[in-house]
């Protein structure tokens, strides 16, 4: 187990208003900040949003051309109804990233992600790895209510959570539970659990998860990953990597416990697994002081081959 530094970098870049691409006909939120290395893409977590990075944003981009974007169906990005053509699946999130890659940054990516963001990386880097340079995963999503996973729960687990999914699906229930959710108590009581400091859960960072929840279609992508129990797992996809791969996780994490996590990731594709004790599910906005200087030293470390720009 390696341990991190506790200083963070100097001379922080100046973020600028978020700017806007087109996907597939669907306007994606994305902030940009650094001039120069390697590109990065942060791609954040359930619920999330490109702001769930803005405490990494700064100091990333010292050292990179760095980018955090919100996935379709996030943030600012567009919320259409989910439907055959365009399913809120980590497929859809992982070309999502490869064409922002080929569009938007014109070049191949380390990619960086948080629980679900963080397989989003990993499927694109196994379905696109001539576009992914590198992939850091922090607190990998373990997807316990995966299809898969289900028979290794109790009883009363399994068939509680089936029961939920079924409720979710009627329109009427959907809309109620998530009205229930999507309030500033609710909001800050999860993540109170999620992190560790309670100084790190803010105003601003309560209002920064509420504020894409009032979106028309919020209710429809927060049903549709609610009842998504298929596609891939970290355990399928990272033995597939062929890029230079890390894993950082907050030890203190309630929803995906570190044991199980240091187990998927005991493969020959990942580098190095860093334990980050004391912190919980999304370390890089809890304690960016320790997260940012372990980045930016993996990034250096694997920054020295230039690659070409996409064709």
């Amino acid at each position: 187990m390696k341990s991190a530094p506790s200083s963070p970098s100097s001379g922080r870049q100046t973020l600028h208003p978020p700017q806007t691409w087109t996907w597939r006909g669907h306007p994606i939120c994305y902030q940009q900040t650094g001039e120069q290395g390697p590109v990065v893409i942060l791609i954040h977590g359930f619920g999330a949003s490109w702001g769930h990075w803005r405490k990494n944003l700064p100091v990333l981009g010292q050292v990179a051309r760095c980018y955090a974007i919100d996935l379709l169906g996030f943030g600012a990005s567009a919320k259409p109804k989910p439907n055959e053509a365009l399913p809120y699946t980590f497929e859809t999130w992982a070309a999502q990233i490869a064409d922002f890659c080929q569009a938007v940054a014109g070049e191949s990516a380390f990619l960086i992600g948080n629980s679900i963001g963080a397989i989003v990386a990993m499927q694109a880097a196994v379905t696109n790895p001539q576009q992914v340079r590198g992939v850091a995963a922090l607190n990998f999503s373990l997807r316990m209510l995966h299809e898969r996973k289900r028979s290794a729960l109790p009883w009363y687990e399994q068939w509680g959570a089936g029961v939920m999914q079924q409720c979710l699906r009627q329109d009427w229930f959907s809309r109620f539970f998530f009205q229930q959710l999507a309030t500033p108590r609710t909001v800050r009581r999860v993540l109170h659990q999620a992190y560790q400091r309670s100084e790190a859960v803010t105003d601003e960072l309560v209002e920064l998860l509420l504020k894409p929840a009032r979106d028309p279609g919020a209710v429809a992508v927060f049903t549709a990953f609610t009842t998504y129990s298929q596609g891939p797992l970290a355990e399928d996809l990272l033995p597939q990597l062929q890029c230079p791969t890390i894993v950082l996780w907050g030890a203190d994490d309630p929803w995906e416990a570190i044991a199980l996590g240091r187990t998927i990731a005991d493969v020959p594709t990942v580098d190095e697994f860093i334990e980050l004790p004391g912190l919980g599910h999304c370390p890089q906005d809890e304690a960016p002081e320790v997260v940012n200087p372990l980045l930016q030293q993996w990034l250096t470390q694997h920054t020295a081959t230039s690659l070409a720009p996409l064709e």
